[in-house]
């Protein structure tokens, strides 16, 4: 077998487009090119249709009503929505807002608005396997807070936050669940009632669709409510204006589709073939660390640090493997990442973590030569300290 190379192994960043995503996405470039807004001629309803399939599609991978899905630009919209929206409208009442030191830069970087508008701003630690102490979260709900919200899937780490109870916990004192799930639809189950979950940001290029494009989970109550982020004509009921772009979304909802149809024998097959590499990298090098919880995790992920070795000459070394130091969304800040120091390590240990992503494109012939690939850069550069 013939390897591509650089082998892509960075399937948490983005992943590729789907072949099958694009033939859904052709027709609304050429022929179907109406305004989905256009309600008084066939080429709007046309393309009013697509929405409403890919409405369909998005909501059934979470159980939801096709109601309660909003397209966005992607998820860091939608999380900017979320949090800015319901602490505008929830906030005179309930000043809380909750979240996580491990969220994505756009999540913290929203409830930092929210906390220079004078709301109160509560970020929980980690333990150090990545997952959030239920304690602490359990005694920083109250009857003040309006969201909380917990990313499903790191980023970075992988780990699977333990959505059900705080889920529960919200409800328990009548606050708004929001979850990040963009590393997660398509590729765990979730069911927003069974979670309680009130809002679900959701992003398309994570699931093998096109990028610029993604959608808002929102539960039909009235206590959802909250203010729209960009005035407009009032689309997406009026919870998102903009003109929505049919290609991009009929996008979305075929991935959608296609994950949800493949999901459980795909997450299988990931752990088969993580499970492989790991333990090859590990027979080699007794020294390796993986960086969060080694079973609540979703397989297509590995954060490993090499001690000792220097993480951007280890990559340097590397050149035939697509992989990354740390989260896409935060390359261009500069320091370590804060998601391995928030587990506890050093900058040094951070600064010698790789992330690694598998997922629907990888083989298990790309990831034994990866190994054995990896495994000899890193002996030539010193090995591993004990």
């Amino acid at each position: 077998m013939v390897i591509k190379k650089p082998i892509y192994l960075d399937y948490q960043a983005t992943t590729p487009v789907d072949e099958r995503v694009k033939e859904a996405m052709l027709p609304y470039l050429g022929a179907t090119f109406g305004n989905p807004h256009s309600s008084t001629h066939r080429y709007g309803w046309e393309a009013e249709a697509t929405l409403d399939i890919a409405r369909e599609n998005v909501a059934a991978v979470v159980r939801a009503k096709d109601k309660e899905i909003f397209f966005t630009s992607g998820a860091t919209e939608t999380n900017n929505l979320v949090i800015k929206g319901v602490m505008d409208v929830w906030g005179e009442k309930r000043p809380k807002l909750v979240t996580v030191a491990t969220e994505h830069k756009c999540v913290l970087e929203a409830a930092l608005y929210c906390a220079q508008r004078g709301y109160e701003l509560e970020v929980l630690p980690v333990q150090p396997n990545g997952l959030l102490d239920l304690n602490r979260v359990h005694e920083a709900l109250d009857d003040k807070t309006a969201l909380i919200s917990v990313m499903a899937v790191n980023n970075e780490i992988g780990v699977i936050q333990p959505l059900k109870e705080i889920g529960e916990m919200a409800k328990a004192v009548g606050a708004l669940f929001h979850t990040d799930a963009a590393q997660a639809f398509g590729k765990i189950a979730l069911d927003v009632d069974d979670l309680n979950i009130d809002f679900m940001s959701i992003s398309g290029h994570k699931i093998y669709g096109p990028k610029g494009v993604g959608a808002l989970y929102k539960r039909d109550i009235r206590q959802t409510y909250l203010t729209p982020q960009m005035s407009g004509g009032g689309q997406e009921g009026g919870v998102r204006s903009g003109t929505q772009a049919p290609a991009l979304v009929a996008g979305l909802g075929k991935a959608a589709e296609l994950a949800s149809t493949d999901m459980q024998q795909e997450e299988g097959r990931l752990a088969l073939m993580m499970l492989r590499f790991k333990t090859k990298l590990s027979g080699a090098l007794p020294g390796l660390r993986l960086n969060g919880d080694s079973e609540q995790r979703w397989a297509g992920n590995l954060n490993i640090s090499f001690t000792g070795i220097d993480g951007d000459l280890l990559i340097s070394s590397i050149r035939e493997l697509a992989v990354s130091s740390g989260a896409a969304c935060a390359s261009a800040i500069e320091g370590h990442s804060y998601v391995l120091e928030a587990i506890g390590l050093s900058k040094e240990e951070a600064g010698s973590s790789l992330r690694i992503g598998v997922g629907r494109f990888s083989t298990d012939e790309e990831l034994d030569y990866a190994a054995d690939y990896l495994i000899e850069a890193v002996h030539k550069l010193g090995g591993l300290k004990a």
